[in-house]
């Protein structure tokens, strides 16, 4: 069985890594502070459709409220388990650093709350944000959560994300100088990269020496410009065997002690175009599984 997991899995589990560092159960519980994205002042990435939003189960504006309510819930299940608030929708470093202060205070004095995550983009954290997050990582355990998407450059440029991979690299050499936890996200089957791409982008992590990743496949919502681009000219989109070869041949190449916390997307079925084979999440992340097996292979395999 492969060395980090609890579950049987072939690569190095969210699961294992929270009950090897607290000695139990930890959950991630979104919350969502209504957090705009600067980039979409340039027009946005054209995946975007501008209301990613946390799976959160109560609407309200009381971000404690937010909180203790999911928690309650999960509770219900996991008695024993322990949580870290998660920013999850926009870029919440785009937010006063002095307006969110307080709520973080507020968030850690919680029974039962072992740390913080943020997530935001590497070109929207200020130096005042920095300074903030530095000493909070002396106070607790903090994940910043920061979207490549790529690591090739005309890729970035083509759906308009705002910034390049250098941009992303000076960002966790940063947040890694105050030893904070890194958690990279990137994107498969992006239009016109191949698996070569794709594969350098793990590549580029790698050397980048990032904590944790979530791998998400490429997925086209209505009403955005990658819609418009797509009805114009189709162009390919990868098969879930595709993805699976390739996500797989990812985990081969990733340093093993990288955390993985997720391996596809959760597009809502009535806002997907395509493709439609992820909706059945379960089943991708089942195939995955199987797959490994059948190659007899695991995460960091072929890792230098």
């Amino acid at each position: 069985m492969f060395k980090y997991t609890l579950d049987n899995k072939r690569y190095h589990t969210l699961n294992y890594f929270f009950k090897n560092k607290f000695g139990q159960k930890v959950i991630k519980v979104p919350i969502d502070l209504g957090s705009n994205c600067p980039n979409q002042d340039k027009g946005g990435c054209i995946y975007c459709s501008n209301k990613s939003k946390a799976n959160i189960i109560i609407d309200t504006t009381d971000y404690i409220e937010q909180f203790k309510h999911t928690k309650d819930i999960l509770e219900q299940k996991w008695p024993n388990s322990l949580y870290i608030p998660y920013f999850q929708s926009g870029t919440n470093t785009s937010l006063d650093v002095e307006v969110l202060k307080p709520l973080i205070t507020k968030l850690l004095a919680l029974p039962k709350v072992v740390g913080i995550a943020i997530a935001t983009r590497p070109d929207s954290i200020s130096p005042k944000w920095y300074d903030y997050l530095r000493k909070l990582n002396e106070q607790t355990f903090l994940m910043i959560e920061l979207s490549l998407q790529s690591s090739n450059n005309n890729t970035l440029n083509f759906i308009n994300r705002g910034h390049t991979k250098e941009v992303f690299k000076e960002a966790v050499d940063k947040l890694h100088q105050d030893h904070i936890f890194v958690v990279a996200h990137i994107i498969n089957g992006l239009p016109y990269e191949n698996k070569k791409d794709m594969l350098n982008t793990v590549s580029f992590l790698n050397d980048l020496k990032i904590d944790a990743l979530k791998i998400h496949m490429l997925y086209i919502e209505k009403n955005t410009p990658l819609a418009k681009i797509y009805e114009k000219n189709k162009f390919p989109i990868l098969s879930k065997d595709e993805y699976i070869d390739i996500v797989i041949n990812q985990l081969e190449l990733l340093k093993d002690t990288v955390v993985i916390e997720r391996l596809t997307g959760d597009p809502l079925k009535s806002d997907l175009i395509t493709p439609t084979w992820l909706l059945k999440k379960f089943v991708v992340l089942n195939d995955i599984d199987k797959e490994m097996v059948k190659r007899d292979t695991y995460q960091g395999k072929r890792a230098n």
